[in-house]
């Protein structure tokens, strides 16, 4: 299957948007720890993307809230259910890792969430920059820290409800 790439400016930075036509694929920050980049074979295409940047853009906005778009993530059956737990964590709300464990009916499995979590294909969308340290502190962020810190404090800034909700890591 071909995949298509746009990329979008956005506050924290160059994003590259990646998908089969249909859906959403990936959403990769092009610089940071996990920075994305283009694969062989994927070919460059605006027009898949439109909904996706009016989206994004109406978020940076303060305008959105709440993404609906098609997404089809890829990943382990692990994976695919703490990325769609993580679809349930309200915008400028945060959680632990051990929180989003329990969440999952699996509270020994905050290690794994967090690398499921650190695995996400589609960031921003689905919301891993909402997960911090169980002790209110910023855990690691594929698109960097600063990233991480600009979303959620722009969520709060936006009227998120900026509660703390923590379990233990």
């Amino acid at each position: 299957m071909s995949l298509f790439y746009s990329y979008m400016g956005s506050p924290v930075g160059d994003l590259l948007l990646a998908g089969d036509g249909d859906c959403l694929t990936q959403l990769r920050f092009t610089s940071g720890p996990k920075a994305g980049a283009v694969e062989n074979g994927w070919r460059e295409d605006r027009g898949p993307f439109t909904e996706v940047v009016q989206q994004l853009a109406a978020y940076f906005a303060g305008e959105l809230t709440e993404f609906d778009l098609p997404l089809a993530p890829r990943g382990t059956a692990f994976q695919m259910e703490v990325w769609q737990q993580l679809r349930q964590i309200p915008y400028g709300v945060t959680i632990s890792y051990g929180e989003l464990a329990r969440r999952i009916n699996n509270p020994a499995a905050s290690r794994a969430v967090g690398l499921a979590n650190g695995a996400n294909p589609i960031g921003i969308v689905i919301p891993c920059h909402r997960v911090i340290g169980a002790n209110g502190k910023l855990t690691g962020f594929g698109g960097g820290m600063d990233a991480k810190r600009f979303l959620l404090e722009w969520e709060s800034r936006q009227g998120g409800l900026g509660l703390l909700l923590t379990g233990t890591s």
